[in-house]
């Protein structure tokens, strides 16, 4: 993975903005689907689609490649935007999101659309998925990285757990695995705290041998520096906790938990844009 240079950051930084704007539009179209957690997520979708990964869309089954597993798979609008913005299909075809017959599913098919490693829904599944391909990568003597996206929430399973305890056992040694908690701290019916509480989240890892990293999820240059530093370590498993604002842009929806599962309106739409295009300027103006 290159540096992350000034120029670059800043690329990525307006990209994210645009994601969020299209989101705002496919969601609209759509009618159905998960606003908060998209929104949240669009900082680290960027970096990873157009900086971070080793991939490439016009041959998206390239053996080198590295591995995005989406664990919680209710926040695949993000994924499928940045997928669209990196050339794996064309923008156009976002307006099929949740239709009949769409290959953009409301949770990823991993037969349906080329680049989905996995077909997510169950949620607590993505991580034990991800070990399964981390280590078929150490059997075959693969060099890829392989990356789970996880939610806060999926941490209430107790099949989660047993996938964390499992991937710190020292036998397997799987270095080449960096699980991405999107810690927004919100679920369908409320705050993860007052549902079950989770933390201390970074502490619990480390009991079960993992490498930990807490960073603001929406610093780019956080998310990058993160992903370097698991990277570098050689003997462990890591997990990078990035604390996120779910519905991050948008004024109405940010830190609301009841956006996790809905769409905007047209209304709602045409102000989430307008704060979002307000935002772009500020981004552009501050790199200048």
């Amino acid at each position: 993975m290159e540096p992350l240079h000034e120029e670059k950051l800043k690329y990525l930084e307006e990209l994210a903005n645009r994601i969020r704007q299209t989101l705002i539009g496919t969601l609209l179209e759509a009618g159905s689907g998960h606003s908060a957690g998209p929104l949240g997520m669009a900082d680290i979708f960027t970096a990873l689609y157009f900086h971070v990964l080793n991939h490439n869309p016009k041959a998206p089954n390239w053996e080198k490649r590295d591995r995005l597993i989406l664990s919680n798979g209710h926040i695949c609008p993000v994924r499928y935007v940045a997928m669209a913005y990196a050339g794996y299909f064309p923008l156009e075809e976002l307006k099929t999101l949740r239709k009949l017959n769409s290959r953009l599913q409301g949770h990823p098919h991993r037969t349906a659309l080329p680049g989905v490693e996995t077909t997510s829904g169950p949620l607590g599944s993505g991580l034990s998925q991800a070990i399964g391909v981390a280590l078929a990568a150490r059997l075959d003597n693969k060099k890829y990285w392989v990356y789970c996206v996880t939610s806060d929430g999926e941490h209430q399973e107790g099949n989660y757990w047993e996938a964390v305890m499992f991937a710190g056992k020292q036998k397997f040694h799987l270095n080449n695995l960096i699980v991405i908690v999107d810690r927004n701290n919100i679920q369908i019916d409320g705050f993860t705290e007052n549902v079950m509480p989770l933390e201390p989240l970074g502490d619990k890892y480390e009991s079960f041998g993992w490498h930990v990293n807490e960073i603001d999820g929406h610093n780019t240059t956080e998310f990058v520096d993160a992903v370097h530093e698991a990277q570098a370590i050689f003997e462990k498993p890591s997990v990078i906790i990035a604390h996120t604002i779910p519905g991050k842009g948008v004024s109405f929806m940010e830190r609301d938990y009841t956006w996790h599962g809905k769409p905007p309106n047209k209304e709602q739409a045409e102000q989430a844009l307008k704060e979002l295009r307000t935002l772009g300027q500020r981004i552009k103006s501050e790199h200048e």
